[in-house]
C-alpha cells in the first residue's frame, strides 16, 4: 500500500514545486496587499476586499477558464508574454503555479493583515517619531511583528496550492510529468481499472501535507497572540 512508485512520486513532487513557487510568488504581493486593506482607508476598499476573497466562493472551474481566457495563447496577456517575452503558462507548470497561486491568495492575505490589525500602532508612531522613514517602519517593527501571521498566511496558502484541483485542470489540463498533480493524478486513477490502490497513497500523501500544513499555521497563530500579549 505505501510502495510509491515513480509515477506517483513524480506527482507528489511537482505539487510540492507548485505549490512552493505558488507561495513564494504570492508572498510579497500577499504582504502589500494585506498592509493596505490593513493600515489604509480609500474609496473601493470593500470592492478590494471582495476581489481578493472571490477564489474562495466561485467555482474553481470558473477561475480556471477565465485563466486560460486571459494567460492563454490566445489571451491578450498570455499572447503578448508568448510572442513577445516566451513565456507560456498554459498547459504548463508554470500555468499550475498561477493557478494554485490564484486559489490560494485569499487564504495567504487574510492571516497577515488579521496580524498587521493587532499590532499596536503606537509602537509605529514612536519609530516615525524617531525619524524613521515608513518603509523602515514596516520593515522594522510592522513586518517583524507580523511574522507569525505572515507564517501562518504562507503555510495555508502552500496548503490550499497542495490541494487545488478545479482551476489547475481547467487551466493546464492533466498532463503527466508536465501538469499532473497530486490531485489530478488522483482524479485519473479512480477511473482506472485497478488504481485504487495508487489512489489511496495519494490520498495518504495528501492528508499527511495537509494535517502537516494546518498544524503548522496553528502553531504560528498561536505564536502571534502570545507574542502580541508579551509572553
Amino acid at each position: 500500500m505505501l510502495d510509491i512508485s515513480p509515477a506517483e512520486w513524480t506527482a507528489i513532487l511537482l505539487s510540492l514545486r507548485v505549490a512552493v513557487i505558488a507561495t513564494l510568488v504570492a508572498t510579497p504581493f500577499g504582504i502589500a496587499l494585506a498592509w493596505l486593506l490593513a493600515r489604509r482607508d480609500f474609496w473601493g476598499k470593500s470592492v478590494l476586499d471582495a476581489l481578493v476573497h472571490l477564489p474562495l466562493v466561485l467555482p474553481p472551474v470558473v477561475t480556471g477558464y477565465l485563466l486560460l481566457l486571459t494567460f492563454g495563447r490566445r489571451g491578450l496577456v498570455g499572447g503578448f508574454l508568448a510572442d513577445h517575452l516566451g513565456i507560456v503558462f498554459a498547459f504548463r507548470w508554470t500555468g499550475a503555479a498561477l493557478a494554485c497561486g490564484l486559489m490560494a491568495f485569499p487564504l495567504l492575505v487574510r492571516p497577515m493583515r488579521l496580524s498587521i490589525e493587532a499590532i499596536d500602532r503606537r509602537l509605529e508612531q514612536a519609530a516615525e517619531t524617531l525619524g524613521a522613514t515608513p518603509f523602515k517602519v514596516f520593515f522594522t517593527v510592522t513586518l517583524p511583528l507580523a511574522l507569525p501571521g505572515v507564517l501562518a498566511g504562507m503555510v495555508l496558502g502552500f496548503a490550499k496550492a497542495i490541494g487545488e484541483f478545479g482551476a489547475t485542470i481547467t487551466f493546464v489540463s492533466n498532463i503527466p510529468g508536465e501538469t499532473q498533480t497530486i490531485s489530478s493524478a488522483i482524479y485519473s486513477l479512480i477511473q482506472t481499472p485497478d488504481g485504487d490502490a495508487a489512489a489511496g497513497r495519494l490520498v495518504i500523501v495528501s492528508i499527511v501535507l495537509a494535517l502537516g500544513a494546518l498544524i503548522a499555521a496553528e502553531w504560528f497563530a498561536r505564536r502571534a497572540t502570545a507574542r502580541l500579549h508579551g509572553n
